[in-house]
């Protein structure tokens, strides 16, 4: 199995009951997770070594936020104490034509405040296979794009594979910020993962004739901007997630992948997801079935069938993490999506 690190923030998420607006609420159900976080949890799940790397507060609540990947067997040796607080982002689930929503409570939590000397990253990377972050990170804080930044060099000079998920959050930065710090990191990532609206606000790419709100996606215009990302880039594989939302409870969800070095693309199955129990953290899973099954060794046809079906299962899963393990992937991926009792 491989040895995969991932790094970013880990947040106390406070989710209103059911489908409750806030105005509503009169408590919260409390989870943990973040988008490398979740990554790591789904590759401990898979049985693959690994590790997840950020800053928390040295009070209850950032012990909690490392018990809770420990739980999963996620590794945590290299998480820095410090700084001030654990982030915090409240969720209200959306319902049909409702969407959900995010406010964001993480101004100057422990990992927009790190600094580069609280990690030893050639210690952190010895014998890694795998390096995994996302445009969250660098989104956070100056200080943060840094620190992703300082990483991925180490990653580098370790041999180790870089993968980034795009992750564009408007609520953190503007698309010509994004662009400019995100450009900058590409040139040491071998593994691009996204879907449109990534590749528009952070890299500047936009397949034309695509509109997933309305079920229409133009697979030819994927194709061409992917070749594109390469030709700027030197991308080995570009992924892309296909999200067609016919309503918050309701979603197609397939993706497509290219390889450089074989010059071909691939379309997935498409799983039609409803009704959607939680939705958050399902790029993440997404993310980690990808690279377990590109780390695994599989084809890229295997490895994105793969990282579909998984993600497919997240939705279904109450939380940010996926719980679903690799035999239930793989039945699923292999054509049984019945969802009968198992005896």
């Amino acid at each position: 199995m491989a040895k995969v690190v991932t790094m970013g923030e880990i947040m106390l998420r406070l989710s209103t009951p059911g489908n409750q607006k806030y105005i509503q609420a009169t408590q919260f159900d409390i989870n943990y997770g973040g988008g490398e976080a979740n990554v790591a949890v789904s590759l401990a799940n898979y049985g693959h070594d690994a590790e997840f790397v950020t800053k928390v507060p040295e009070n209850p609540i950032g012990a909690c936020a490392v018990a809770a990947l420990r739980k999963y067997g996620v590794e945590t040796k290299h998480i820095a104490k410090g700084g001030d607080r654990l982030g915090i982002y409240f969720l209200e689930t959306g319902a049909s034509m409702r969407p959900s929503n995010v406010t964001y409570d993480r101004a100057n939590s422990s990992i927009a405040t790190a600094s580069i000397s609280d990690f030893d990253f050639d210690e952190i990377f010895e014998g890694a296979d795998w390096f995994h972050f996302t445009g969250i990170t660098p989104a956070v804080s100056d200080a943060a794009a840094e620190l992703t930044e300082a990483a991925c060099k180490a990653a580098k000079a370790h041999g180790v594979t870089v993968s980034c998920d795009l992750n564009f959050r408007k609520k953190l930065w503007t698309s010509e910020k994004a662009q400019k710090v995100m450009s900058n990191l590409m040139q040491y990532v071998d593994v691009c993962i996204g879907n449109e609206e990534d590749a528009d606000k952070v890299l500047g790419f936009k397949p034309e004739n695509t509109d997933v709100t309305s079920g229409e996606l133009n697979l030819a215009g994927y194709e061409s901007i992917f070749k594109q990302m390469v030709a700027k880039f030197g991308f080995k594989y570009v992924i892309s997630s296909l999200r067609v939302s016919k309503s918050a409870s309701d979603n197609g969800w397939s993706a497509c992948i290219y390889s450089s070095e074989d010059d071909e693309f691939y379309h997935s199955r498409e799983y039609r997801i409803r009704p959607i129990v939680d939705r958050v953290g399902g790029g993440d899973s997404f993310a980690g079935g990808l690279i377990c099954g590109l780390a695994d060794g599989k084809d890229m046809k295997a490895a994105l069938e793969f990282a579909v079906a998984a993600s497919a299962l997240k939705h279904t899963i109450p939380g940010d993490f996926n719980l679903v393990t690799r035999a239930e992937v793989e039945t699923l991926a292999g054509g049984d999506g019945s969802g009968r009792v198992q005896r």
